[in-house]
């Protein structure tokens, strides 16, 4: 039975924000990825197109949340669906770290305003 430790999570860190993997293929995983996000104080993320669909639950905190063009404050226990082809942006305004759950599929990909294609290890 495949279960995960906390001490056996990879944590990579990118645009000022923090993902901790749990669910992959290196942890067993054959279909879906999941990881939990830490995104500090004044942490702006950039936009991004997602090449998968994308669950996010905000676990605690508040974000800020551009998705294809459209503004939001979401909070603790809000849930956001990426779709795939979704251009998404996160910031976190506020003086909290923002902790949040995301589930995709494996494969997913995102791509930069700029054409830069990221392949994020804690997705794949």
């Amino acid at each position: 039975m495949p279960v995960v430790r906390p001490s056996e999570a990879v944590t990579h860190e990118i645009h000022g924000a923090r993902f901790v993997s749990h669910a992959t293929p290196r942890t067993g995983s054959r279909e879906l990825a999941a990881w939990r996000g830490e995104i500090p104080p004044g942490t702006k993320a950039p936009a991004h197109t997602v090449t998968r669909e994308e669950i996010l639950h905000l676990l605690s905190g508040e974000l800020v949340v551009t998705l294809d063009g459209r503004t939001e404050r979401v909070a603790a226990g809000d849930t956001l669906i990426v779709n795939a082809g979704a251009t998404l942006a996160v910031e976190n305004p506020t003086a909290k770290t923002a902790v949040t759950w995301v589930a995709t599929s494996l494969g997913l990909e995102a791509e930069l305003a700029d054409g830069t294609r990221i392949v994020p290890p804690w997705a794949n």
